[in-house]
Formats: C-alpha cells, structure tokens, sequence
C-alpha cells in the first residue's frame, strides 16, 4: 500500500523528492501517512477533499484483499 500511495503522490505535485509516505501497522489496522511539501498540499487535497477521497478510496480498495483497514493521513 505504501508504494501505491508514494506513486500517486508523486505523480500529483511539483516537488516528488519531498514526498515521504511511512506506514504503521498495528494488527489489522494499517496508517499511511503521506507527507508533502507545503507548496504541494493544495495539490493532494484538491478542490472540496476530491483528490484526497480519490486516493483513499484507490487504497482502501487495493487493501481489500489482505483483509486490513487501512487508514491515509495527509500531513
């Protein structure tokens, strides 16, 4: 999950060297935080949350098959 996020990611902003994407797993919860640079966020976000819906939807459907909620943080 966590290359398939810094993939998007990078394809999204102007500045793909400044993106760091860390995962966390605690049991079947997984928490993958996507770190941007400033410049960029307005970018990951999109207008009214879209982008950032669209990434998390992409995400939480990959992750069906490992039977595992996973989480997106934008920070």
């Amino acid at each position: 999950m966590k290359e398939l996020v810094e993939v998007i990611a990078k394809a999204l902003v102007d500045n793909p060297d400044e993106v760091v994407v860390t995962e966390k797993e605690e049991g079947k919860n997984v928490t993958i935080e996507l770190h941007v640079a400033s410049s960029d966020m307005g970018k990951v976000i999109g207008k009214q949350g879209r982008i950032a819906k669209a990434i998390r939807a992409v995400v939480k459907a990959a992750s069906v098959n490992d039977n595992k909620k996973v989480n997106v943080e934008i920070i």
